[in-house]
This record gives structure tokens, C-alpha cells and sequence, in this order.
């Protein structure tokens, strides 16, 4: 009796420098031969990959796998009383190309959101935060960062070291083609002040008055940064000469000073009227 199998292959030991010339077959399709009792057991045997080993293969220049060596491989993954009557492919190309390299940072291209008590601490890290790209000098003339496929991480809520892989790119080899990133969460609680409206290059006999004078400042910061964080932190400060340009009455409001590390700043209310008195 006759019977059609196929056997997994595996390619090991590949150089990281190199890209193959031609596309690699996953599986090796076989015709085989035996007694029925035999051919009955192929359909219930589990068929073990091959494995084959490509540096090997470079090394000793045999850049296509053929013939009787390819044969007896074939042959260690069936029964010994079987005959082999046809495989295919027939043969397998391993010719490859060596390739230039060039490291590369790595970049995110995604969304990051948290749970309404936390947010993004810091910027994204990545372990590791360059990988190796191969490929031709002219491709990699055009590469000047390797950008991770576009990833959604929804309502974080601690800490998370998460894997990303990088966007592949058509003639490019990434080395690693995936890696961790690192973002940090940070538990922030709301914290308000009442920052008073300055005015600086008054002449000296014209007074500026704000109405409100003072405006609410309120942000948010994390648990540990809380009680550093004063009233005098801040300031709102405009200039007399940028006033007396405005047409009007009313400015917009803006900080001008503030800590580095807070979020979600909100200022109320976000204009002022405003009017020069004469001392």
C-alpha cells in the first residue's frame, strides 16, 4: 500500500548577518510504501520535525541540500521496511546573502491609557532599547529608527513590562524582531492653590489690577511628590508691555512657572479683565 505524509522541518543555527536567497519550505511531503499494518501506523504516528542545520550547511559551502543527503534525512523519519517513491521539493536552497547592519533605537507607535487614578509616568523604555537591522547599505541608509507595530495598552493600572515587536519592513532583518517595553504607572492624586496674577515692567506710575486677582491652579501628582509641591511653585505672570498692546480688556491666563512633574494641570478661570490705574 501507498500513503501521503508530510514531516515538519525546523531550521536551526541560522547567522544572524544573512538573508536566504529563496523562501524556505516549512515541511517536506512524502510518498512512501509498505504493508498495509504499516501504512495503517503512519496515520496514527506522530511525525518528528527535522531539523537541519543551516550554519552547517554554510560552512562546509553545500549550499543545497540534495541527493543522498538529503535522501537518509528523509529516511531517519520513516519506518526502515518502507520504500521512499517520491518527496518533495526536491531539493532545498539555502544560498543566502550576507548583509550590512546598522543598530537602531527603538520607538513606540501606539496608545497608552490608565485607570482614572493613574498615569504614565514616565516616557517608554524598551529592554532592549536598540536592536540590530540588516539588510542592504541603501535600505539602511533610510532607517533611522525601529518603529514598534502600532500596539493599544488599555486602562493600565500598575507597572507593566510588556512585548512588542518591531514593524517589520520590506529587505529588513531586525535582531531581536521583538522587545520589552517598560512603562511606568504612577498612583496621582488632585492637588488645588490659589496663585496670585503678577504683573512685571509696570512704569512707575501706572498700577495693574487683575479682577480675579487670583486664579485656581489644580493638577494632579503622585503620592510621593505631594507635600513637596508648594503654592510658591507656581506662578502666572504677565507683562505690562504685552498688555498695553491688547485691544480689549480681557487676557488669556496662562502658567508661567510650574513643577516638572505634575499632569492634568487646570486653571480657573482662564482669562482675566484687567484695567491700568494711575498712581
Amino acid at each position: 500500500m501507498e500513503g501521503n505524509y508530510t514531516i515538519p522541518l525546523k531550521y536551526v543555527n541560522i547567522p544572524e548577518e544573512i538573508v536566504f536567497d529563496n523562501p524556505l519550505p516549512d515541511k517536506i511531503d512524502i510518498l512512501v510504501s509498505d504493508k498495509g499494518s504499516e501504512i495503517y501506523k503512519y496515520d496514527f504516528r506522530k511525525r518528528d520535525t527535522i531539523e537541519i542545520d543551516v550554519k552547517k550547511f554554510l560552512d562546509d559551502e553545500a549550499n543545497i541540500l540534495q541527493g543522498s543527503t538529503y535522501i537518509q534525512m528523509i529516511r531517519t523519519r520513516i519506518s526502515t521496511t518502507s520504500d521512499l517513491i517520491q518527496y518533495y521539493p526536491p531539493t532545498i536552497s539555502l544560498q543566502a546573502s550576507k548583509l550590512e547592519s546598522k543598530e537602531l533605537l527603538v520607538v513606540f507607535d501606539g496608545e497608552v491609557s490608565t485607570s482614572n487614578s493613574s498615569l504614565v509616568a514616565d516616557t517608554i523604555t524598551f529592554m532592549p532599547e536598540k536592536v540590530t537591522a540588516y539588510g542592504s547599505g541603501e535600505k539602511l541608509k533610510k532607517l533611522e529608527n525601529a518603529i514598534t507595530d502600532y500596539s493599544v495598552f488599555d486602562n493600565l493600572k500598575a507597572t507593566s513590562q510588556l512585548n512588542v515587536k518591531i514593524k517589520p519592513v520590506d529587505g529588513i532583518k531586525f535582531v531581536p524582531n521583538e522587545v520589552e517595553a517598560f512603562i511606568r504607572i504612577d498612583e496621582y492624586t488632585e492637588k488645588v492653590f490659589e496663585i496670585p496674577i503678577e504683573c512685571v515692567n509696570e512704569p512707575g506710575n501706572i498700577n495693574v489690577k487683575f479682577f480675579p486677582s487670583k486664579v485656581e491652579v489644580s493638577f494632579a501628582t503622585t503620592l510621593e511628590e505631594y507635600k513637596k509641591i508648594d503654592a510658591e511653585d507656581f506662578k502666572i505672570t504677565l507683562d505690562y508691555n504685552q498688555l498695553n498692546k491688547i485691544q480689549g480688556s480681557s487676557v488669556a491666563l496662562e502658567l508661567t512657572t510650574a513643577p516638572p512633574n505634575i499632569r492634568n494641570i487646570r486653571l480657573s478661570p482662564t482669562s482675566a479683565e484687567f484695567l491700568f490705574e494711575k498712581k
